[in-house]
């Protein structure tokens, strides 16, 4: 399995702070933001990673991160992407990266407290389709919300006014090579962007779309109330800690 961290867009809502810079290299305590998803990565055992970024700053995230070696890595794949097409067309540039291979897509705004070891091994034995992961929110209607029945996902709605449940869809998203595919079918939405959402309702339409519900604490960092908890939240749990390789491949809660 292949891993993509999305680390591209304005960071408009974070204006003046991504004035100069890409919201993605902002410090979440003592660390930049990108650092997280990335090791989110590496601790599920994903050693190929691409890295997709745009803007006028795309250049200061192969002087910070090199080849990967801080993160145990041999090499770290980069890609542009132009304009601001949404998630979506943003994943669709890492199909030749992909060359056929599942993938872990990691929004690069995203910081977990534990680690998804478990999820990317049972999505190993689903074999085909895709796999989010949720996580119970008290203000859904900033996310996609997942309308859930047991084991099953109904539908997933894109920041609606009016959420049918509190389950918000967490910005890490397992999927097979025919998720490709399902980004050539896709049309802009209102916004003008192609949605991941849309992407993930063509995979509830086939029967394809599993579930997990993420342990731990779980935050974006796209708006500055939302980037003032990413920052309390790892100060109190310890950066260090949360970087740190020790779980790779294990799966077990830190």
């Amino acid at each position: 399995m292949k891993g993509v961290v999305l680390a591209g867009g304005t960071g408009s809502r974070l204006n003046p702070l991504t004035r100069v810079t890409n919201k993605h290299l902002l410090p979440i305590y003592d660390k930049p933001m990108v650092y997280y998803p990335i090791q989110t990565l590496v601790n599920a055992g994903i050693e190929e990673i691409l890295l997709v970024t745009g803007g006028k700053n795309a250049g200061d995230f192969l002087r910070l991160l090199g080849n990967g070696r801080e993160f145990g890595l041999k090499h770290i794949n980069y890609t542009y992407q132009e304009g601001e097409g949404g998630i979506a067309e943003a994943l669709g540039l890492a199909e030749f990266f992909a060359a056929g291979e599942p993938i872990c897509v990691i929004l690069g705004d995203n910081i977990i407290e534990n680690n998804i070891c478990e999820a990317v091994e049972n999505f190993k034995k689903q074999k085909e389709g895709a796999k989010i992961l949720l996580k119970k929110v008290e203000d859904a209607q900033r996310f996609g919300v997942a309308e859930i029945k047991g084991e099953k996902v109904l539908g997933i709605e894109e920041k609606p006014k009016n959420p049918k449940s509190n389950y918000a869809v967490v910005g890490i998203y397992l999927y097979d090579a025919t998720v490709f595919q399902k980004i050539r079918r896709l049309k802009p939405s209102g916004r003008g962007e192609l949605e991941i959402t849309d992407v993930n309702n063509f995979y509830i339409e086939e029967n394809k779309l599993s579930y997990e519900i993420l342990e731990g604490w779980w935050t974006d960092a796209g708006q500055f109330e939302s980037l003032l908890r990413a920052n309390t939240l790892v100060a109190e749990t310890g950066a260090n800690n949360m970087l740190s390789t020790s779980s790779t491949h294990q799966g077990n809660k830190r």
